[in-house]
C-alpha cells in the first residue's frame, strides 16, 4: 500500500487566539486515528485561514478519517466554512532526497 496526503484548508471567522483555542483539544484524538503517521497543522492569520498536512499510511487510514466524527464535527462548527479537502499520493523517492518525511515513516 503506498501512503497518501491530505490537504484540508478552510477559513475561521473568529479571532485567531480562539480558534487555536478551540483546535487545541483536537490534537490527541486526531493523532490517535489509525494510519495517521503525521499532521502539520497551518494558520494563516491574515486571511483568516487554517487547515493541515496530514500523511497516512494507506488510502483505507485516510477515508476512515475522513468519515470520522472528529471531521463531521470539524466541517459542522459554525466558525468554519470555505472547505477545501485534497487528497494525493506520495512520490516517495524524490520527497527522501529533499528530506520530506515520507517512505520509511510508520505509524505509532
Amino acid at each position: 500500500m503506498s501512503q497518501k496526503i491530505l490537504q484540508i484548508n478552510f477559513k475561521f471567522n473568529v479571532p485567531q487566539a480562539d480558534y487555536e483555542a478551540a483546535a487545541a483539544p483536537l490534537a490527541e484524538p486526531i493523532a490517535a486515528v489509525p494510519g495517521l503517521l503525521w499532521k502539520v497543522w497551518l494558520i494563516n492569520e491574515a486571511d483568516q485561514e487554517s487547515g493541515g498536512i496530514y500523511l497516512f499510511a494507506d488510502a483505507k487510514s485516510l477515508t476512515a478519517y475522513l468519515d470520522s466524527d472528529i471531521v463531521a464535527g470539524i466541517v459542522s462548527h459554525p466558525a468554519l466554512s470555505d472547505f477545501s479537502v485534497k487528497q494525493f499520493g506520495v512520490m516517495a523517492d524524490v520527497s527522501e532526497v529533499t528530506r520530506g518525511p515520507v517512505g520509511t515513516a510508520v505509524a505509532t
